[in-house]
């Protein structure tokens, strides 16, 4: 089971119990019901959960986008013409 996507869409206890009963290999999770993933969560301590702290977007080309758009909108909006404007 991977889920990079969004976490409810996974029943976390009843992926707890399939992974410890071996009913699954598996999981790589990067999303969760709840984030950050608390320190007492049972998949924490599943040896067959590989787990990430929702990172699974971050590559060197959208960081690159990402902060040259911030970038780009702080320089807009100090000059007075803010861009990227939500209404």
């Amino acid at each position: 089971m991977i889920n990079t996507s969004r976490g409810p869409i996974i029943n976390e206890d009843d992926l707890i119990i399939a992974l410890s009963t071996n009913e699954i290999a598996g999981a790589g999770l990067d999303v969760y019901e709840k984030e950050p993933l608390p320190d007492n969560n049972k998949l924490r301590f599943l040896p067959n959960a590989l787990l990430t702290p929702h990172l699974g977007y971050v590559t060197a080309e959208n960081y690159n986008v990402y902060y040259s758009q911030m970038i780009e909108s702080l320089e807009a909006c100090t000059s007075g013409k803010p861009i990227r404007v939500i209404e």
